[in-house]
């Protein structure tokens, strides 16, 4: 999987994009992640990415021609699956879109500022818009980055044990089980029996039912879907 993602603020990248399974991810070459900054397609003579919107009102707008020039250089190195807007009006992100969007080869993420992105933008350049929930941020930069993470543990060979990420929670509409870990037994607090039990199938069935009713209780709406 290649990622090329689209910023007036490269910087903010280089903690999040060099630690954890997403440094894992490129250390084993099955994921690369290019940060492009969006002022070097200016054509400006200060390099300014953004201006006032037409009409009037607060806020500036990111221009059309940067982000076009940026795309259109991209696109002559290879073809995208998808060029995705990280904007609050967006799809909300969910599992089932991770799981769909993981399977593709070559994804441009372009992060917003300000107010956002000149309208034809979208309108001729964008080919999908995600949402990352019903708050506004800053930028579209951790929206960005929220994204990436959930698609780069998708991709196989970058978790140690590739079945972790289909008992994630959200795979089956269900969350995820309680989960417990060494000592047994801690300040009178007990591991439940059938986990030491070591029975598999009962423990399994065990995972099952309480994904279940922790999914009836916190988040029913998942049964409904």
């Amino acid at each position: 999987m290649r990622l090329d993602i689209l910023t007036c603020l490269p910087e903010l990248f280089e903690g999040p994009m060099n630690q954890s399974i997403v440094r894992r991810s490129m250390t084993k070459g099955l994921v690369e992640i290019e940060i492009h900054n969006i002022r070097d397609y200016s054509t400006h003579k200060q390099k300014s990415v953004d201006d006032y919107a037409f009409g009037g009102g607060a806020g500036m707008v990111l221009t059309i021609e940067p982000i076009d020039n940026c795309i259109t250089a991209l696109k002559k190195e290879r073809d995208y699956d998808e060029v995705i807007y990280l904007t609050p009006d967006g799809e909300t992100l969910n599992q089932g879109i991770a799981n769909g969007l993981s399977l593709n080869k070559n994804m441009i993420l372009l992060c917003g500022h300000y107010k956002g992105v000149d309208q034809r933008v979208r309108d001729h350049l964008v080919t999908r818009e995600i949402s990352i929930g019903d708050y506004v941020l800053s930028g579209g930069e951790l929206a960005a980055m929220v994204l990436a993470d959930a698609l780069i543990r998708l991709v196989p060979g970058v978790l140690n044990d590739e079945s972790s990420a289909l008992t994630d929670s959200f795979q089956d509409n269900l969350l995820a089980p309680p989960v417990y870990s060494r000592p047994a037994e801690y300040k009178g607090w007990k591991v439940p029996d059938i986990l030491l039990s070591g029975h598999e199938a009962k423990i399994e069935a065990w995972r099952h039912d309480q994904s279940v009713a922790l999914t009836k209780k916190k988040r029913p709406d998942l049964l409904d879907e």
